[in-house]
Parts: structure tokens; sequence; C-alpha cells
């Protein structure tokens, strides 16, 4: 089944399309993409687990080209060594015990400097600042600023969803990720010096090859800054927009439940692609090997089969269901890092301050 989208459109709001496209067919391909994507949220929870069919491993990938192979773009024992190597830096129990105050020191410092303001933007001066302080932490890149973090982020990932190849995007691509191998070297001696729970540190601990790690932080970096910095400002947003939910987290609704709703309305991982083995029929779908598949967990999340009035950012809503960070062996290794920054501190701080 086919499906033809205008991309300007779709990029500007990619719902109607997913939708449409959910009610036409399991697997529905796009030209404009050259892709299949598969929207429906019972398809996309179990079909990203079959590795053997919907291999992460793409060596002609964007990703791959412009970062180095990282741990996403890996399946089975080598994607799952590599996750075993970073999680001390990510694990809950770090979260807590070393980068949750972290979080609550700067989101204070930007608060400081905006509190004398009449006016700031949400998404630039606080969000932004926040979520790349918090990411130089965790990085272990503690030459880099906040606004330098959020610039490199910003350019991987244009780099990575530049499937129409422009070649400034590329460029500025480019020049992001020497800017962040500049910054492992400059840090390299510190942190063998002063090993601790950084990225950049647990992974030179672990004994991964350098090329690796400059790999497996530029993912860190090209999730863990956007992701966050929009979970941030769009939550608060939608609460803003929303006086209802304003005063339901006045009275008993915890902002882990507005979190949560917010990543299901507006889903921080909106695909994520994949390349097919070999040739193969999936839901009725014929697949040829090579050919590219994006799971949108975009569309997943607001399935209507599962989600009465998706559209809608509503608090009493049951989103058990969603899949905001993927459902597979690839599920987001930031994810406990996302929730204790954005619903733990940044939002309940924005808003008691």
């Amino acid at each position: 089944m086919e499906y033809s989208i205008d991309l300007q459109r779709f990029w500007h709001d990619p719902y109607p399309d997913l939708a449409a496209m959910q009610a036409l067919a399991p697997v529905v391909y796009v030209p404009q993409l050259d892709a299949a994507l598969i929207t429906r949220r019972v398809d996309v929870f179990a079909q990203e687990k079959r590795v053997d069919i919907f291999s992460s491993r793409q060596p002609r990938g964007l990703m791959n080209q412009l970062m180095g192979e990282n741990m996403m773009r890996k399946d089975g024992d080598a994607h799952q060594e590599e996750r075993r190597q970073i999680f001390p830096s990510l694990s809950p129990r770090t979260v807590m015990q070393v980068w949750r105050a972290e979080f609550e020191r700067a989101t204070q410092l930007v608060l400081d400097e905006l509190k004398d303001r009449q006016e700031f933007d949400l998404v630039w001066d606080f969000a932004m600042q926040v979520s790349g302080a918090a990411l130089v932490a965790i990085t272990g890149l503690r030459q880099m600023t906040p606004t330098k973090m959020d610039e490199v982020s910003q350019a991987m990932i244009d780099g990575c969803a530049n499937y129409l190849a422009d070649q400034k995007v590329t460029q500025a691509c480019n020049l992001a990720t020497a800017d962040i191998d500049a910054h492992i070297t400059g840090m390299l001696g510190e942190v063998k010096a002063n090993p601790n729970t950084s990225v950049l540190s647990v992974l030179l601990q672990a004994g991964q090859p350098i090329d690796d790690i400059k790999a497996n932080i530029k993912l860190v970096i090209s999730g863990g800054q956007n992701e966050p910095r929009d979970a941030i400002a769009g939550t608060a947003a939608a609460v803003l927009m929303h006086p209802l939910a304003r005063e339901q987290l006045r009275q008993s609704v915890e902002w882990g439940q507005a979190f949560k709703e917010y990543t299901r309305w507006m889903s921080p991982i909106g695909m994520s692609p994949r390349q097919i083995s070999g040739d193969c029929t999936v839901l009725g779908y014929d697949f040829k090997q090579n050919d590219r598949v994006f799971f949108m967990f975009g569309a997943a999340n607001r399935d209507h089969s599962v989600f009465e009035s998706p559209e809608l950012f509503d608090l009493n809503r049951d989103n058990g269901p969603a899949i905001p960070f993927g459902a597979g062996p690839h599920f987001c290794a930031g994810a406990a890092v996302s929730r204790v920054l954005i619903a733990e501190v940044a939002l309940p701080k924005l808003f008691n301050a």
C-alpha cells in the first residue's frame, strides 16, 4: 500500500497523515521518504523487538556516516555489551544519587538568572539551558557550555534526518561532530586522573575503544539535549494552555503524570529507522532486503484504537500503553534521566519559583 505526503506539511504536522496511514494498512510505503512506515501501536510494539528482521544495523545510514557506529546502530550481543558498559552512568541509582543534585543546582542557577526578568523565552532561556547543563555533566564534557551543547546536538539531529541531502546541513553536522571530538580529547586526561560517573569516564573505565566512545557520546548528545529541552518546554506550555491541568497539578496530580501524558501526546522519539535483513513478508507487506522501515512511535502513541481522543492533552488519561521511549531492546537508555530531570526537578521548580 502506498501513501504520498507533502513534505512541508508533514514536517510541520505529521499527525493527520499518520492517522490516515493507520487507517489504510499496517504497513504503508511513502515514496517521498523511500521508506515503509509502521504506525499502529500493536504493530510497533511487537515488530520493533524482531531485530533479526528489522535490523538496527545500517552501515550506509546517515547516523553511521556522520556520527560513527554507536550502540543504537548495533543489535544482539554487540548492542547489549555497549549498553551494559554505559549503564553505570545512566542507571536509576546513579540518577538519584549523583545526577539529581546536579540537575537541582543547574535548574536553580537558571531560575536565579531569570527571576528579575519581566518575560523570558521558555525554550531558549530556561529549557535549553537546564537540559544543556544536565548533559554537560552527564557526558563529562565540562568544558562545553549548555548553549554549545544545544548547538552541536541540533546540528547532528538535522544531519541524521537529512534525507534530502542538503549539503549545508551535512557541513554543519560535520563541524558539530568535530567540535565534540575536540571536547572529548580535551577531557581525557581529567577523567583518567579522576574517574567519575560521567559517560566519558565509565566508558573509558569499561575499556571501550575510543572511536566507539566518541560515537556513543554523540548518540547521548543527539538525543539527550533536544528531547529533554522540548519536553520541559512542551509540558510547561501544555499545562499553561490547559487551565484544568494547571488546577489538577495544584490539587492532586503529580508532575510525573503530566510528563507521561506529554510524551505520549508529543513523543520525544517520533520514529526509529530500521533496515530489512532479508526478503520477507510481515503484516501482509512484501519486504526486500535492505528496504528502509520507520517505526512511528509518534503515530503509535496517538493510535485511536488504543487512546480515546488521542489528539487531546488529558491528565486523566491512562497512558500506560504509550511507548514514548521505545518498546524493545533499544529502549531509551536515558529514560530515567529524563523522568527525574523533567518531572521531578525542572518543572516543579519552574512552577514553584
